[in-house]
């Protein structure tokens, strides 16, 4: 077995070298499809997430409004109660059989989307829950409009609560992007194992794990970052 199993043995720095650049630019391109699922998890599914949370603390006593409420109650507990691997299967495997296609790409969009939709749901129930009443009456003594109470007095408290709990499910869904090798997409970590298998080496999960790092620690400083941004509201 090559000496590279894992680490160097003496005198192979330079393959073991070479062989990490050859293998680079294949685990380079899984990471495209990584990252393509991530930003676009992420864009369709903080405003979703918004929009739901609003849903979820609507009050209505009407009927309509107490079926919306329940379907949208329902809905985050479906989602949260459940593997996402599970729900990436049900999409690409199920829908089919009641004539719902995705293509293998869309697939894991729209199921990235609807469970981590239903986990800021409830990130930013808890944001708004945490505004005291007096904040809106002070806002209507000021002649502020809705819209204008929203931006500029609730929305900047409400993001200076979720920000932490937003920015663990964000490395979350970093990770999880993983999980699209379930319905054969080649991101990061499929890449890796196409390389690994094929090779008999573990070099290419090593780097593979050091991409992940690398990603994590980019979004950790940049949480931090927003986080400072947001120090002044109190």
């Amino acid at each position: 077995m090559s000496g590279r199993f894992l680490f160097s043995t003496k005198g192979q720095g330079g393959s073991d070298m070479k062989y990490v650049f050859e293998i680079l630019p294949a685990l380079l391109s899984g990471m495209k499809l990584t990252l393509g699922v991530f930003f676009l998890t992420l864009i369709d599914s903080i405003p979703l997430g918004m929009l739901l949370s609003v849903g979820l603390m609507n009050k209505a006593k009407n009927i309509l409004g107490k079926l919306i409420n329940w379907f949208l109650t329902a809905y985050v507990w479906l989602f949260r109660g459940t593997p996402l691997l599970l729900q990436l299967i049900f999409v690409f495997y199920g829908l089919p059989l009641i004539g719902i296609v995705f293509d293998r790409f869309n697939a894991a969009i729209f199921a990235f989307i609807l469970n981590y939709a239903a986990y800021f749901a409830e990130i930013f129930r808890g944001g708004f829950g945490a505004i005291e009443e007096g904040q809106f009456e002070a806002a209507t003594v000021l002649n502020l409009t809705r819209w204008q109470t929203l931006r500029y007095v609730v929305i900047p408290q409400v993001l200076k609560v979720v920000l932490p709990s937003m920015g663990n499910e964000v490395i979350n869904l970093v990770k999880d992007s993983s999980l699209v090798y379930v319905i054969g997409l080649g991101d990061l970590l499929r890449a890796g194992n196409v390389a690994t298998a094929r090779d008999v080496t573990l070099v290419p999960l090593v780097l593979v794990g050091a991409i992940y790092l690398i990603m994590t620690a980019l979004l950790t400083w940049a949480q931090k970052k927003v986080e400072k941004s947001f120090s002044y509201y109190r």
